[in-house]
């Protein structure tokens, strides 16, 4: 008997250090998978950040988009610009108003009265302006009698026409809508909105043209004043 106890407390004094490294193994192991869901969770939070980061340019990217498109001329006259050179909308920019109108072939008419009128100087000097510029077709749909009875005054009837289309500042399209002051005196109204305008009764063609010193709106007709 002595000896069974005896032969059973060595087996259990055997098995001890074995049973101790079975479980230093297993706790081990719980800590090493533990470490590593933490780390693996680390990772996807700092994955997801970076997710989030890259997306804002894409979201800025679209913003400069619209208000590139936003800045840009509009209008069905605007075809017939030149896509190079002292003429399109590029060469315009870099030039003062009456200089940026005389490389435009569809203003021939409106340099040439603004050269008898004299007023090519005034007009480059200003420095913030907004001008309403009829084509060719434009003047050519005046009455004879009026367009020579304007080009033999140029400095009286001629200039109040011509002035009667030059509204002091800048104005962009979203402020284009309403009544405006002429540098000639009068009052001109335009109507419309977006892409789509009216100045008096004339048509904007090809509107938020740039000059260096003034935005330009190509219209179909001659604003004659009253």
């Amino acid at each position: 008997m002595k000896r069974t106890l005896r032969g059973t407390a060595a087996a259990a004094i055997v098995a001890l250090p074995l049973l101790l490294t079975a479980c230093g193994s297993d706790s081990d192991s719980a800590d090493t998978n533990g470490s590593s869901q933490d780390t693996s969770s680390e990772q996807d939070s700092d994955m997801g950040e970076d997710s989030s980061d890259e997306a804002m340019p894409e979201e800025n990217g679209a913003d400069e988009d619209g208000a590139d498109a936003a800045s840009m001329p509009f209008g069905p006259g605007c075809a017939a610009v030149p896509e190079d050179g002292a003429g399109s909308f590029d060469g315009m920019a870099a030039d003062p108003v009456a200089t940026a109108a005389s490389n435009n072939p569809a203003l021939s008419t409106l340099v040439s009265a603004v050269q008898a009128a004299d007023l090519v100087d005034t007009l480059n000097s200003a420095e913030d302006i907004t001008v309403f510029a009829p084509t060719d077709d434009a003047f050519g749909a005046v009455p004879t009698e009026t367009l020579d009875a304007a080009m033999a005054d140029p400095s009286g009837l001629l200039t109040t026409v011509l002035t009667n289309h030059v509204v002091e500042g800048r104005l962009a399209p979203d402020q284009l809508a309403g009544e405006h002051e002429t540098l000639g005196g009068g009052t001109i109204t335009v109507t419309g909105s977006g892409e789509d305008f009216m100045v008096g009764e004339a048509s904007v063609v090809c509107g938020n043209v740039q000059t260096a010193n003034a935005t330009v709106y190509i219209i179909d007709q001659v604003l004659l004043p009253a």
